[in-house]
This record gives C-alpha cells, structure tokens and sequence, in this order.
C-alpha cells in the first residue's frame, strides 16, 4: 500500500502522515526531506542556490525513485501534484488523499512559521492572505485529482486510517467481485 498526502503547505500533511504511517504501521517519508537528503541542502536553499525548476527536477527524481517501495505514507510538497505529471504517477500507484483546508485556516497556521517557506518569505497579513488564495485556487485544480479530499482542519490520523482501511477494503471487494464476474 502506498499512501500520498496532498495539499497547500500547512495543510498538516507531514503531522498527519507520521501519524498515519504510525496508525497503519507502514514506512514514512516526507518528500521535502527526502529531496534534502539527496542535495545536500534543504529546500530553501535549492530555491536560492538554484532555481524552483531545478528543485521540481529533484522532487521528480524522489519520487519516482520512492515509487519502487512498498507500503509507506508520503507527505508531498505543496506542489508535487502539480508539476511534470506527478499526480498520475501517485494516482496510479497508490491512494492519493488531498488535505482539504480553507485559505483562511491555511494563512492562520503558515503565519507563524511563513519566513521557512520560500514562497511566502516576508509576506504578511492581506498580502499573505491573497498569494495564499490565489496559488491555492491554481493548485486546487490538481489536488481535486486526488482519490480521496478530506477535510483537514481538526482531521484526526485515528479517523484517517480508518478511513482509508474502510474504503480501500471497500475497493478492493469490489475489484474482486467484478474479476469474478468476468
């Protein structure tokens, strides 16, 4: 089983997918230090020593390298769905879920810890708020290929894997009744 965690940064994928992981005793990894393992620096850094191209190149590489594993939770980046075609690479390997949060619970968790994030670094109030809603607005139309959208704010990772367990099992039923029936 392999599990993608989709969403805007501060949407709680990497809390929720340790957790998760840790519900449904599978591996975890987090894309963003993933890639900071295999360049040496973090991602802050890819951005200002490099480019966001050539950190979406790295990001893509990760991926498709974690893609030979089995039976983990993924938190990705903010914009792993929306770049190459990496959310039909998920799609198509696992269970993608989009963490579904609204732009004003999203400004009230990245005000705090905004100057770590390279695309938000010195914004603040309206202007955080707008660049927020707007790039939201653009990814959303990739996070909605998702498998599954769940709301996000006060998403419990017990209510998520039972979640999961309960419509994967669902699926995979079905999957075998419609084998049998050919």
């Amino acid at each position: 089983m392999r599990i993608f965690l989709v969403g805007f940064m501060g949407s709680g994928k990497s809390q929720m997918g340790a957790a998760l992981a840790k519900e449904l005793n599978v591996n975890f990894f987090d894309l963003d230090k993933e890639i900071e393992k295999k360049a040496g620096k973090d991602v802050s850094a890819i951005f200002a020593d490099e480019s966001e191209k050539k950190f979406r190149e790295i990001e893509k590489k990760t991926l498709v390298e974690l893609l030979k594993q089995d039976d983990y939770v993924l938190s990705c980046g903010g914009g792993t769905p929306c770049f190459s075609d990496n959310m039909k690479k998920m799609n198509e390997s696992g269970v993608v879920i989009y963490l579904k949060m609204s732009t004003d619970h999203l400004v009230e968790r990245l005000e705090t810890d905004k100057d770590s994030r390279p695309m938000l670094k010195g914004k603040s109030g309206h202007e955080l708020w707008t660049l927020v809603n707007d790039m939201l607005q653009e990814r959303e139309v990739d996070y909605l290929k998702a498998k599954y959208k769940v709301r996000a704010k006060d998403l419990k990772p017990t209510e998520l894997a039972e979640f999961i367990q309960l419509y994967e099992l669902q699926s995979a039923d079905e999957e075998t009744e419609e084998e049998e029936a050919d």
